[in-house]
């Protein structure tokens, strides 16, 4: 029994070690020539890292540079205040680790590709499926082919395999686009600034830590970045400078849109995951958007789900339709609960410009969030998501 992953993405990479740490036959297929890309989520939340401890990699990974931000914090015409202080949850991982993600995806690729049931191709774009009688036999790629008992498609928001397995992805009400640009740090800046939203009248800014560099997403309307575009960069600029002062002194290192990234936030889900002979995990599934930088998380919970569903019955020499279907349903309810948050976000912004108001978040969040056990409520729920899969690591003794 053999499995081609396509998308070299944090979901498919630990779906792929987890089936080779099972001794399970396994290709990664990653359609780029290497994992670098610019802005990609970095954030790996308590659970990942208390995953990759009990998988004997955490220390490992820990010793690449990274920042620790250990709050959440809002800042708003009402106040600062704090929604979710992970150094005060029960773990050895009190924090979420920024890392750019490349580091990340690097490091996990070298530890399976030391694992002799686990293969890694790299330009290898998914071409095509093969198929029999309605079930999915292999996939086509650029530069060949595989005939194995299962395809799994872990490759993004955009993903091929999704498109020709003929599985749709339903849209449920994206209105925010957000702009990414990088700021360099300075010896001077604030030491708790760690995972920040900066409210204005009518945008956000959201501000990631670095080692050496500030992570900053500017919000827009959706749709609204051409006319953005005409106008300049300096809207940005007096923006940072207004609402993240002590960012100002570098609001001019922005020069021009060629600095920046548009991400088009999208918040959408395939009804069903599968067909014979396939499975959709992570973006390829169910679209996650930046809020609350949960898109890696639910990737790994994905792959957690999926290995202790798949190992067994690829032991048993047959995946049938009812294992795939049960991956979606340990995952759905919490896909669905995310999402569903997400989308009211989402709903509040919109209801927000379209009646002049501004986009902060009720002044009365503020006294709620005084109370530390409300703080430590959100951490937790933030660092590990709703219904947290528990991978079976009995599975793992090949």
């Amino acid at each position: 029994m053999s499995v081609a992953i396509a998308g070299g993405g944090p979901g498919g990479l630990l779906l792929g070690y987890l089936l080779a740490r099972a001794g399970i036959e396994v290709t990664v297929l990653e359609a780029r020539s290497d994992f670098d890309r610019d802005f990609r989520g970095d954030s790996l939340h308590p659970y990942t890292l208390e995953l990759l401890d009990r998988l004997g990699l955490a220390g490992g990974l820990l010793e690449l540079d990274h920042f620790k931000a250990r709050s959440f914090r809002f800042h708003t015409p009402a106040g600062v205040y704090s929604c979710a202080d992970y150094d005060r949850l029960r773990t050895p991982f009190g924090y979420v680790a920024l890392m750019p993600q490349v580091r990340f995806l690097d490091f996990l690729a070298e530890r399976a590709n030391a694992l002799p049931t686990f293969t890694l191709r790299t330009s290898a774009k998914v071409t095509g499926l093969r198929e029999a009688d309605g079930t999915v036999t292999g996939v086509r790629f650029r530069g060949g082919e595989l005939a194995t008992s299962l395809v799994v498609g872990a490759d993004g928001r955009f993903s091929t395999v999704r498109r020709l397995a003929g599985l749709e992805a339903r849209p449920l009400g994206a209105t925010t686009d957000l702009l990414w640009f990088r700021l360099p740090r300075s010896p001077g800046d604030p030491p708790d600034a760690d995972l920040d939203l900066y409210f204005g009248r009518d945008a956000y800014v959201g501000v990631l830590g670095g080692v050496r560099d500030w992570q900053v997403g500017y919000s827009i309307e959706k749709g609204a970045y051409p006319a953005l575009r005409e106008r300049g960069v300096e809207e940005i600029r007096a923006f940072v400078r207004d609402r993240v002062p002590w960012l100002a002194d570098r609001a001019h290192l922005l020069t021009g849109f060629s600095q920046t990234t548009l991400l088009s936030v999208d918040i959408s889900r395939v009804d069903r995951w599968h067909r014979p002979g396939l499975l959709l995990l992570g973006d390829a599934a169910h679209v996650i958007s930046p809020v609350g930088g949960n898109g890696i998380l639910m990737a790994v919970q994905d792959a957690v789900a999926a290995a202790n569903r798949l190992i067994p019955a690829l032991r048993r020499g047959a995946v049938t339709d009812d294992d795939l279907a049960a991956v979606q349903a340990d995952r759905i309810r919490a896909i669905e609960r995310v999402q569903a948050d997400q989308v009211r976000v989402e709903q509040r912004a919109a209801a927000a410009r379209a009646r002049g108001r501004g986009t902060a978040p009720p002044a009365l969040l503020k006294l709620l969030f005084a109370i530390p056990a409300l703080r430590t409520r959100g951490a937790r729920a933030n660092a590990y998501g709703p219904f947290p899969p528990q991978l079976d690591e009995s599975l793992l003794a090949s």
